[in-house]
């Protein structure tokens, strides 16, 4: 009997472990022989549902890999198969359908887990690009690039690392760009030698990459590699007598000083490195736009915006090195300011206050002034969990965090559902944040992954422990009368919802973005909150 799993990312554990398999790797010559019995054909169709369209090659493990489509939603496929089925596949189908609960944009997502006694399947999503290695084959990326790219492995690692899981085969061709620009992390295979660290250090090994076209990691080379293919073909670091790499600013003209930094503080095995999710935080902040690009200070890896108020950086709460550097550069710029204010007092009239306004006559607190006097900014969220009362199993709560870390790209995402009010499952889910005390509140935009959705925006003054009870109590206070903020946005034809209405005379704490209705996908009904964002003084 045919077995399926749901989306997910393509990532098979097998005992604890993550094994992937990635397109165009061929077999090392220690693998496993294929076995031919029954072997698949081109035009063949699986599960009266996948037909086989070219058979892309075979995996170390003996795996075929083929190229295929989906003959009912007519998109492209990877199809990956093991012979026999049965009880020798019975690690590879359990961990597909336990990755299905893992989802990110930048790992590869697996349809279907099948099992037909002689024969075992994954069907997966396939990816039309080529590797890190092949794109920089013209030459190194420009800076911004190579820190949107490490950002995405990064990120990709925050996910896999998330279930205690290992990658253990990060490199330039594991990392995947799609036609369209969306970077992949596929073929993981790991061993009892790897480890997290490891795994975190090799992104650094691919920032060198690109900013350099050189790979920094000679002592691990790929595992059953041929010619032309994983790190066998890539060129080694240039490096001085010790052995010691040169940086990528000895390398090439043009690396930012915080980019080389970090990049150098990754390889440095002496530097404890931060964890996945803080790496791809770090990498976020300095992923902008090129137009952007002078809100970056070049002494240190820490993000010098024009917001003042921003937290600061996560590798300075890790401890990096080069963090002193950038405190240094706060330092200096207050220092500045302090001589410009002195300055100026000395150079004014010589009555100091002939020319100053009037001092204010109200008996108002300090700091209790109106809205209006203060200027609106983003507001800092100091806590976000998911709400999900009507569910004892809560397995839906991870990732909250990449709701405000200022990338849109990254969010968290609900289950799919087989009906649009969550499988008639549940009333709803919502994103609860927290602003760490009172605020006068302008506006809360959200961004979803896709149109359609239903949602409002709900306040309130309490904040129950998580748990079903709690989500329970917490939905109940947040919506009595007078709690919802504007209307409710039902069927929303966008993916960005704005929320105004806001009392100008009240101030706020806490919000709940609470979702009714899910979106239709190809595979049923699922949505991503990929960035919520609060306005006000």
């Amino acid at each position: 009997m045919p077995s399926s799993a749901g989306p997910s990312i393509d990532t098979i554990t097998e005992g604890g472990r993550v094994t992937q398999v990635g397109e165009g790797q061929e077999a090392d010559e220690s693998a496993p022989p294929v076995m031919t019995f029954g072997a698949p054909t081109a035009g063949e169709v699986l599960a009266e549902r996948y037909e086989l369209v070219e058979h892309i090659n075979n995996d170390s493990a003996g795996r075929l890999v083929w190229r295929g489509v989906d003959v009912i939603l007519r998109r492209p496929v990877a199809v990956v198969l093991r012979y026999p089925g049965g009880d020798s596949a019975t690690e590879m189908l359990q961990a597909a359908v336990a990755a299905s609960r893992v989802i990110h944009p930048n790992l590869v997502g697996v349809y279907d887990a099948i099992d037909e006694a002689d024969r075992a399947y994954v069907v997966r999503e396939w990816v039309d690009g080529q590797s890190l290695r092949d794109l920089a084959a013209d030459g190194p990326l420009d800076p911004a690039r190579a820190t949107a790219i490490g950002n995405a492995v990064a990120s990709a690692l925050a996910a896999v690392h998330a279930t205690g899981m290992v990658h253990g085969n990060v490199h330039p061709g594991t990392v995947m760009i799609s036609d369209e620009g969306r970077v992949v992390l596929a073929d993981a295979r790991t061993d009892g030698d790897d480890s997290q660290e490891n795994d975190i250090r090799a992104v650094g090994g691919v920032l060198y990459f690109a900013l350099t076209g050189y790979w920094p990691h000679a002592e691990a080379p790929l595992r059953g590699a041929t010619a032309g293919h994983g790190r066998a073909a890539i060129p080694d670091a240039v490096r001085d007598a010790g052995g010691a790499i040169a940086a990528p600013r000895q390398v090439r003209a043009g690396v930012p000083a915080y980019l080389d930094d970090l990049t150098m503080d990754l390889l440095d095995a002496e530097i404890a490195p931060p964890s996945s999710d803080v790496l791809a935080a770090e990498l976020a902040r300095l992923d902008v736009p090129a137009e952007e690009e002078h809100y970056l200070d070049n002494s240190g890896p820490l993000r010098f915006a024009a917001d003042t108020e921003e937290e600061p950086s996560p590798l300075a709460a890790a401890g990096g090195r080069k963090v002193a550097v950038g405190i240094a550069g706060l330092l200096a710029v207050a220092l500045v300011g302090l001589l410009i204010g002195i300055s100026t007092l000395g150079d004014g009239d010589k009555d100091p206050q002939a020319n100053q306004p009037p001092a204010p006559t109200s008996s108002a607190p300090a700091g209790d002034a109106t809205p209006a006097a203060t200027a609106v900014r983003k507001l800092a969220v100091k806590g976000v969990r998911i709400i999900d009362p009507d569910s004892q199993k809560r397995d839906e709560l991870g990732g909250a965090d990449k709701i405000i870390d200022g990338d849109a790209d990254k969010g968290w995402g609900t289950d799919t559902y087989t009906a649009a009010k969550f499988g008639n499952q549940k009333s709803g889910m919502g994103v609860w944040l927290d602003l760490g005390e009172p605020h006068s509140v302008k506006s809360v935009q959200a961004v979803l992954s896709a149109t359609g959705a239903s949602a409002e925006l709900l306040t309130g003054t309490t904040s129950p422990p998580s748990s079903s009870n709690g989500d329970k109590q917490m939905v109940q206070a947040y919506k009595t009368p007078g709690t919802t903020i504007g209307q409710p946005f039902e069927d929303h034809d966008g993916t960005t919802m704005t929320f105004n209405g806001f009392d100008v005379d009240q101030k706020y704490q806490y919000l709940l973005f609470w979702i009714t209705e899910l979106p239709a996908s190809e595979r049923g009904f699922q949505v991503d909150v990929q960035e919520i964002t609060v306005q006000g003084s």
